[in-house]
């Protein structure tokens, strides 16, 4: 998904850390570390296995399968991406359920063969045996689909297409013309966003293809809608909350329409909207947590705020005028209830959200980026300008010096939950998991 475009183009002036107090109690729960991979994708869960992309020392790419409970490599294989757009960031491997301990990863291989560009083969969760193959010519990758792999075809032609596939033999259930990315899903529907002149929510019946209803993002934000500049959504509830990034067109300069904004997963009816605001980096995921900063029709930037994801509502915020001139990196604790401008090897501050009121800055200690100026990753035979999902690093705000603090983990809403997991990369890119049963939560990349 284009989760990651976002955060790269805007990671130079807008960011986020957090103060983590409790990070230290991880040690009581279940833990393991894995430095075999350099995880470069976002990773993906299902069935007690983790799969991620990953990147060898040369550049290539392989499809890794790690053991939930443990951390331990069960497999790999050679990876490649076949028609994925920079921006999107490095496409993870989709993994389906398909019984108790049980999972298909479906990933894409490399393969020159002809009009084919890849292979996208299904394989066991926990052996890595191959159950089925299917050629690919152009693909932002698989995604899952409920009980099905969705597979967005020939985007690089004019026949493009989402297929979705039987995890069990690879067969066609359905397909669906254009181009169109999942943005969420159950047993029974499926939401894709349809990336069109007029762009568009759309829910169909997972099990027959048959449509439920549309919704044009334009009815949430306005027109000028330009999906150049990077999309997030998000589910939690009965709600789906989604972000479109600003995009300055080249020739016109005109900035597209963009914000926040929320419609309800049964109807596409929508909740509300936050237009003209832009979500910071790193932060909760549009459906979690979502912070944001406005910007008005002249291109300047007003203060900071912490938006409610059922509502819309503004719970906590501070203004224009206590922003620190230039330098900082935003710093949030486990609660975003305080917000902090953390400047690198010298002293930042410190606000209360709620009120509004500068804290004290002594003992305060937040997460950030660990890299800053994030250079594009050296991949073999692939178009320039990937980056991997970023690290987060933990900071004395005081001093803005980096803290060495080994085994301390993230706060939830970056690393996000599913089934009491939190599963994060470090900055050298080896994966790390938690068990420390926190409620099921979307994290900054889904």
């Amino acid at each position: 998904m284009l989760r990651a475009k976002p955060a790269i183009a805007l990671a130079g002036m807008l960011a986020l850390a957090a103060c983590s107090g409790s990070d230290a109690a991880t040690a009581e729960f279940p833990t393991w570390q894995n430095n075999e991979v350099n995880a470069i994708s976002r990773m993906v869960t299902g069935g007690g296995i983790v799969t991620l992309t990953s990147m060898k020392a040369d550049g290539s790419l392989e499809t890794v399968a790690l053991d939930q409970s443990s951390g331990k490599r069960l497999w790999a294989f050679p990876s490649t991406m076949a028609g994925r757009l920079p921006g999107m960031g490095v496409s993870p491997p989709a993994i389906v359920e398909t019984g108790k301990d049980q999972a298909v990863v479906a990933a894409l291989d490399p393969l020159k063969k002809g009009r084919w560009n890849a292979l996208l083969i299904a394989r066991d969760g926990r052996t890595g045996k191959q159950k089925w193959t299917r050629p690919v010519h152009s693909t932002f990758g698989p995604q899952r689909c409920g009980p099905y792999i969705c597979l967005s075809e020939h985007t690089a032609l004019r026949t493009a297409r989402v297929v979705v596939l039987d995890p069990a033999d690879g067969k066609t259930r359905w397909t669906l013309p254009g181009i169109a990315e999942v943005e969420w899903a159950d047993a029974a529907r499926v939401l894709f966003l349809r990336l069109a002149a007029n762009p568009m929510i759309e829910s169909y019946d997972i099990r027959t293809g048959k449509i439920q209803w549309q919704q044009p993002i334009e009815q949430a934000l306005g027109k000028g809608i330009d999906m150049s500049g990077g999309w997030a959504f998000g589910a939690t509830g009965d709600n789906l909350v989604g972000y479109v990034a600003p995009y300055t067109n080249p020739r016109t300069r005109r900035v597209s329409t963009f914000g926040l904004f929320s419609m309800k997963l049964t109807d596409g009816s929508i909740n509300w909207m936050r237009p003209s605001v832009v979500r910071v980096y790193p932060s909760g995921n549009p459906g979690f947590a979502p912070i944001v900063r406005p910007v008005d029709q002249q291109g300047q930037y007003g203060g900071f705020a912490r938006l409610e994801a059922d509502s819309g509502r503004v719970v906590g915020q501070i203004t224009a005028g206590q922003v620190p001139g230039s330098g900082w990196w935003l710093a949030f604790p486990d609660a975003m209830d305080r917000l902090g401008f953390l400047k690198h090897n010298t002293k930042g501050s410190n606000f209360d959200l709620a009120t509004g009121k500068q804290l004290p800055i002594e003992e305060a200690k937040g997460w950030s980026f660990c890299v800053t100026d994030p250079k594009p990753l050296q991949l073999r035979q692939q178009i320039p300008g990937f980056y991997s999902t970023a690290a987060l690093c933990r900071y004395d705000l005081a001093s803005g010096k980096k803290l060495a603090e080994a085994g301390s983990a993230p706060p939830a809403w970056f690393t996000g939950s599913q089934g009491g997991w939190r599963l994060w990369r470090d900055e050298k890119g080896a994966v790390h998991g938690v068990k420390d049963g926190s409620a099921d939560a979307p994290g900054m990349y889904g």
